[in-house]
């Protein structure tokens, strides 16, 4: 396993790969001097740079979900929102198989390690707000912002 720290516009991010698996992407405040890029960790990296200057609306990388069944079914769900639309936890609920658990999504979706890549920002309430970011509400904001630029 290793571990690349990457500057964007939107600050500085980890990248984490299993040989050439994405494990993690985290958000972090500081370069990290034991930053190991490999050609994984790069390449996740150019398609990161892709979607934030609008070039990319989808990712091709070989990645790993975590979680229980019901929490992959709710980030593989995630794929399924289309570039610049978004949809209501209790509508990803429906979409995961379980109508009713749009708490549990939730909890899914504040779990999601590979944020941008199971784009969990396209998560908002059913009233239109937008709820929490394990990115943070600033990103979240800003993301949602950016597609509809490039939409």
């Amino acid at each position: 396993m290793n571990s690349a720290v990457y500057k964007t516009f939107f600050g500085w991010l980890r990248i984490t790969c299993e040989g050439d698996t994405l494990t993690e992407i985290r958000r972090v405040y500081e370069e990290d001097p034991s930053s190991c890029p490999s050609p994984a960790s790069d390449r996740v990296f150019a398609q990161l740079q892709e979607y934030f200057h609008g070039q990319r609306k989808s990712f091709d990388l070989k990645y790993r979900v975590e979680g229980t069944d019901f929490q992959k079914k709710v980030l593989n769900a995630l794929k399924e929102i289309p570039y610049g639309e978004t949809r209501s936890y209790q509508e990803v609920a429906k979409m995961a198989g379980r109508p009713k658990a749009h708490r549990a999504v939730g909890n899914a979706v504040h779990i999601n390690k590979l944020m941008f890549i199971l784009p969990c920002h396209r998560v908002i309430k059913a009233d239109g707000k937008l709820g929490g970011y394990a990115g943070d509400e600033d990103l979240k904001l800003a993301l949602l912002e950016l597609e509809q630029r490039y939409k």
